[in-house]
């Protein structure tokens, strides 16, 4: 039931956010985010997910080794990108970390441990991003410069006790730490060059040094509860762009517009979801006449 009411919520704020952005601004910026989009910008997603997503996957490999339930890098690619896929298209934000998690535990007999481990690596990633986005802030001019060295000790403080929780439950060494940090902050980088894209795309010619603490700003509102990261993703750069003299609706159409393409390069998962539920099936096809056979009488 929980699970059911928490679905319900993220549709919830996705459908609101939009009803309040179309009701003040019309269907226009979000047709245009769909509009402007061109082979070049889809074929720029799609090859920079393939670096953050062999990078996540290589995060995923490291943290899962310190809990000891390895995977192997092929593996921990695929479950990688049939993840973001999942994630993308299906309400809950996180179901397709969880079924990664899942799937990998069943092939471990440890479920618990892969859960565990793609909790810390979700985890990991997120922290790095928050380090890297105040980092930005505070050097570049953004609308919560204002705010942000306040915010900034809360984020170091946040990290100093992470660090000393995963010390204890990651056995890994430096430079599996390294590893963690340099793959998050490739992630990092790899979503917000996306984001640029889009930008462009949509029409946007700020500098790549305005629009990058506006980008980090819409990733930190992705974590928000939303159906794959739409409504609070367009909330939030409506209001981004808005306050930084770009327009609100040239925000929603680059909102949308990076919607669109990291839903496009999601589609490499497809693939491996439909490979994975053949061969479940084929599975189970094998194993019922097998059991049907040991259950006959002597």
């Amino acid at each position: 039931m929980s699970r059911t009411v928490s679905i319900q919520a993220r549709l919830l704020v996705t459908v609101l956010v939009f009803a309040v952005l179309v009701w003040r601004l019309g269907a226009g910026p979000f047709l245009d985010g769909v509009r402007t989009l061109d082979g070049r910008a889809l074929a720029a997603a799609a090859g920079l997910a393939v670096m953050t997503t062999l990078c996540c996957a290589w995060r995923w490999k490291i943290v899962a080794g310190g809990l000891g339930v390895e995977l192997s890098l092929a593996a921990a690619v695929a479950a990688y990108y049939r993840s973001l896929f999942i994630n993308v298209t299906v309400p809950g934000g996180i179901v397709g970390d969880v079924h990664r998690g899942i799937s990998h535990g069943r092939d471990v007999s440890d479920v618990g441990g892969a859960l565990r481990a793609v909790a810390w690596e979700r985890f990991a990633g997120q922290l790095v991003q928050a380090v890297l986005t105040v980092v930005v802030l505070l050097a570049l001019p953004s609308p919560v410069r204002s705010a942000m060295p306040l915010v900034a000790l809360a984020v170091v403080a946040g990290v100093v006790g992470a660090g000393l929780v995963a010390r204890r439950q990651l056995r890994l060494a430096r430079k599996a730490w390294l590893g963690v940090g340099l793959a998050s902050a490739l992630v990092v980088g790899g979503h917000a060059a996306t984001f640029l894209v889009a930008a462009r795309t949509a029409g946007v010619t700020a500098s790549p040094s305005r629009m990058l603490p506006l980008a980090l700003l819409v990733m930190l509102a992705m974590v928000l509860p939303s159906a794959g990261g739409w409504g609070p993703r367009e909330g939030v750069t409506a209001w981004a762009f808005g306050a930084a003299g770009l327009g609100v609706q040239q925000g929603v159409a680059t909102a949308v517009a990076y919607g669109v393409m990291v839903l496009v390069a999601s589609l490499p998962g497809a693939a491996v979801l439909l490979v994975s539920s053949c061969r479940g099936i084929q599975r189970r096809g094998r194993t019922r006449p097998a059991l049907a056979e040991g259950a006959a009488p002597a």
